[in-house]
C-alpha cells in the first residue's frame, strides 16, 4: 500500500465515521424519546441514564475517530 492510498483511506474512513456520528446525534435529537421506549422495554434504565450513556458513547467514538483515523491521516500529510 503506498503512502498515497493509505491517506486516501484514513481520509475516507475519517469521513464516514464523522458522518455516522453525525447520523447517531440527529437521530437521538429527533427521536430520543421514541429510542428511549424503545429501549426501556428491555431494560430498566432512567432516562437521565439513557442520555448519559448517549452522550458518553458519542464522545467516545468522536475520540476515536480523531485519534485512530484523523490524527495519523495529519500525521501522513505532514510527513510528504
Amino acid at each position: 500500500m503506498t503512502l498515497e492510498s493509505l491517506r486516501a483511506v484514513l481520509g475516507w474512513c475519517t469521513l464516514i465515521n464523522l458522518g455516522l456520528l453525525t447520523m447517531w446525534f440527529l437521530f437521538f435529537v429527533a427521536g430520543r424519546d421514541w429510542i428511549y421506549r424503545l429501549h426501556s422495554r428491555w431494560f430498566k434504565i432512567s432516562e437521565e441514564h439513557f442520555d448519559r450513556v448517549h452522550y458518553a458513547g458519542m464522545a467516545f467514538y468522536k475520540i476515536g475517530i480523531f485519534l485512530l483515523n484523523g490524527i495519523p491521516w495529519i500525521a501522513l500529510h505532514l510527513v510528504d
